[in-house]
Parts: structure tokens; sequence; C-alpha cells
């Protein structure tokens, strides 16, 4: 498909597909990981393998991504993200690293917020800075994540609230 770079393991080669026209900086991409168009990812960034890196997203330093990670277009993942296997992230999902951004502020801490493994965050959600989605958790397309979400559980809203199940 594309010439793409090796990734050295061992005494065997690991491959990934990056795509020309991405801006990949980070030498710990995983096995069968693809990179698409448009995207950008910064030296210090972890990705794992199998993963699905859609067109324009960015992905900074300080971020891990785990494996068979699904990341759809527009999405930017900035230092403290720590996102687990098996995670769907939809269209222009929003993360945030700073409660209290101000321009020229070199001297915040990026926080951690850490998706675990097999949760999906829908199209167009916000997710605030040092929030924990639980393992499996459903967020809802346009939801706004002010506070954490526990495991197997469903939010939708703004806020978001734990939807109710039906019985089965």
């Amino acid at each position: 498909m594309w010439p793409s770079p090796s990734v050295s393991s061992g005494s065997f080669e690991l491959k990934a597909l990056i795509h020309p026209d991405a801006d990949v900086a980070s030498s710990t991409i995983g096995r069968g990981t693809r990179i698409w168009q448009f995207v950008v990812v910064l030296a210090g960034a972890r990705i794992g393998e199998d993963c699905n890196i859609c067109s324009h997203c960015f992905i900074e330093n300080d971020v891990v991504v785990g494996d068979r990670v699904t990341i759809k277009c527009g999405v930017q993942l900035w230092d403290g993200l720590r996102v687990g296997d098996d995670v769907f992230i939809g269209p222009n999902a929003t993360f945030s690293n700073d409660k209290h951004p101000r321009s020229c502020n070199t001297n915040f801490v990026p926080l951690t917020t850490v998706i675990e493994m097999g949760a999906s965050i829908g199209a167009g959600a916000v997710v605030l800075p040092g929030i924990r989605i639980g393992g499996d958790a459903v967020v809802a397309a346009g939801a706004v994540v002010t506070r954490d979400v526990p495991a197997n559980t469903c939010v939708a809203g703004n806020p978001a609230r734990e939807m109710k199940r039906e019985p089965s």
C-alpha cells in the first residue's frame, strides 16, 4: 500500500501502515497499526498494535494508546491521556488536560485522563480533564463528561448522567 517505517523489535520487524501525508515522529507504533492522512503523532507518543487512527487527528507526546483502538477523524489526544485496549473514540470527540487553561501558561501540570479497556466514546463527546471512564462504559454522542464514569455503564447528556437500564 504505502511505504511504512519499520519499528524494530528483537530479531524481526513489525510494520505499521503510515500514510505518506501523515507526520509521525514517534518510533513507538505497534504492528498492524494504520495511521491515515493528515495525522500528527509527536515523538513521545506510544501507540499499540492493530490500531486505526483516522485522518485529521493529533496525538501529543505524553499519550499512551493501547492495542486495537479506533480513533475516528478529528480527534486530538493531549498530554496525560491513557487509552486502554479495545477502546473506540468517535469522530470529533474532545479531550482536555487543563481545568483552568490560560494563554501562555507553561506552568500547568496536565491532568491524567484514563479510558479503560473496551470503553466507547461517542461522536462529539467532551471529556473534561482528570476523568476516569471505566471498562466497557459507553459515553453517548454529544455527552459532556464532568465526572468519572463507572465500568459497564452508559452516560448521556450535558452534564453526562447514567442512563436507566431497561429490564432484560
